[in-house]
């Protein structure tokens, strides 16, 4: 089977990067998705708050998803459900298997990643106690309860604010459930603002802030949780312990983009994202496997997830149709004081049109800072920013012509610090 482009995932990103493909010129597209529906992780985020920048309406995560399904069946792009990729090849080639067709070769002028973000675990964080039942990442626990109907507890206390812990915590007590707090190891929460005051401040639970689980008590169902301050090293505090009785525990601990395959086909990994190191057209350092969504990095929204892969699949079909510079300087970029890291990590000028996106996260709080462009050590651009928070993504654009050097070599982003770190 031979395909012009095909692309691994049929989430938000996978569908974006796929219909973009195709109105920009590209019809012999594949979406391989391993679930059995389009749409991946949008379909079990039944809560509001989808497509106010890509739609100007507020959606929820399966409105979200129906208008790319909408829009790839209009565009006839060929899709394959409840396949498994095995493998992919440097030399484009795919192995995938479903129980409809068993084992298929598949092979692609252009792959674009698209297989999204799982879960970190409870053996990931390393929790003491006993294993008893009860105990959820978040995301499996809102499958259960919004796709599957079943309700996972009664009293629940949550493990890390980001922000599927702080949407569950105002979703299990929509329905019932008593949430008891949601503690959170760092000093500042890792969700959005939007999302601490909608899903914690509205229904008066409360945020342990340098707090985390220290130990579990239930051998067959968890009958309790014990949680203590953390000093600043993350150590418990002897003394700050409080125990709460409750029959289940939810953990929203990080997400860790899904990379295997990325790993078994060679592409460079950026030790920071977890995610494929990309450029300007967001393809990998692979020639012709592009990537896009939370597999290059985790994002908060998934208005930004379809422009990233908008991005991926109209660079994808410019690589099919030879339209696609391979040529001219590289520009790396480098996250300096107080970022986290960029995206994309290297840049090609001769590839960009009107301007150039770059997205990043801080490291800590910040309030009345500014961003700090730099080309070769000379600032380009400067943005003022009342809050920065890890929790929140930061976007700069740069307009093409904004590179006014003949050659530039290192782009770097700082935060410039006037009002001081949140305390």
């Amino acid at each position: 089977m031979t395909y012009d482009i095909a692309v691994i995932g049929g989430g938000p990103a996978g569908l974006a990067a796929a219909i973009e493909a195709k109105k920009n010129g590209v019809n012999n597209i594949l979406v391989i998705e391993r679930d059995r529906e389009l749409g991946g992780i949008l379909q079990q985020c039944i809560h509001n708050g989808f497509g106010l920048h890509v739609f100007k309406e507020e959606l929820t995560g399966p409105e979200y998803a129906q208008k790319f399904i909408d829009e790839l069946r209009k565009e006839g792009i060929e899709y394959k459900l409840d396949t498994m990729v095995l493998d992919i090849s440097e030399e484009k080639e795919i192995k995938v298997v479903n129980t409809k067709d068993g084992f298929m070769s598949i092979n692609a002028k252009a792959i674009v990643l698209a297989m999204g973000c799982r879960e970190r675990t409870r053996g990931a964080i390393s929790i003491p106690g006993q294993r008893p039942s009860g105990i959820f990442s978040a995301g499996t626990a809102q499958r259960y309860i919004n796709m599957e109907g079943y309700m996972v507890g009664k009293r629940v206390l949550i493990l890390g604010s980001g922000d599927i812990g702080l949407i569950m915590a105002r979703r299990l007590t929509l329905e019932g459930a008593e949430v008891l707090a949601v503690a959170e190891l760092l000093p500042f929460s890792g969700g959005l603002t939007r999302n601490i005051v909608q899903c914690l401040d509205d229904y008066n639970i409360p945020l342990l802030l340098s707090h985390t689980v220290v130990d579990v008590i239930g051998k067959d169902r968890l009958e309790g949780v014990t949680v203590a301050k953390v000093d600043n090293q993350f150590k418990p505090i002897p003394g700050t312990e409080i125990h709460y009785e409750c029959d289940t525990l939810l953990l929203s601990v990080g997400l860790i983009p899904e990379n295997e395959l990325s790993e078994s086909a060679g592409i460079e990994i950026d030790p920071v994202t977890k995610g494929p190191k990309v450029n300007e057209a967001m393809e990998t350092a692979i020639t012709g496997i592009f990537a896009c969504g939370n597999v290059v990095h985790v994002h908060d929204l998934v208005d930004f997830v379809t422009e990233e892969s908008r991005r991926a699949g109209k660079n994808a079909a410019k690589f099919v149709k030879n339209q696609l510079s391979n040529e001219g300087d590289i520009i790396s970029t480098k996250a300096e004081d107080g970022i986290a890291y960029i995206v994309p990590q290297v840049i090609r000028l001769e590839n960009i049109e009107e301007h150039l996106d770059l997205f990043m996260r801080v490291r800590t709080v910040y309030k009345d800072a500014s961003l700090i462009i730099k080309a070769d050590g000379e600032v380009i651009k400067r943005i003022k920013k009342r809050h920065l928070a890890p929790g929140e993504m930061e976007h700069i654009q740069i307009k093409r012509s904004d590179f006014n050097a003949d050659k530039i070599a290192l782009l770097t982003v700082e935060v410039e610090v006037k009002g001081g770190e949140d305390e």
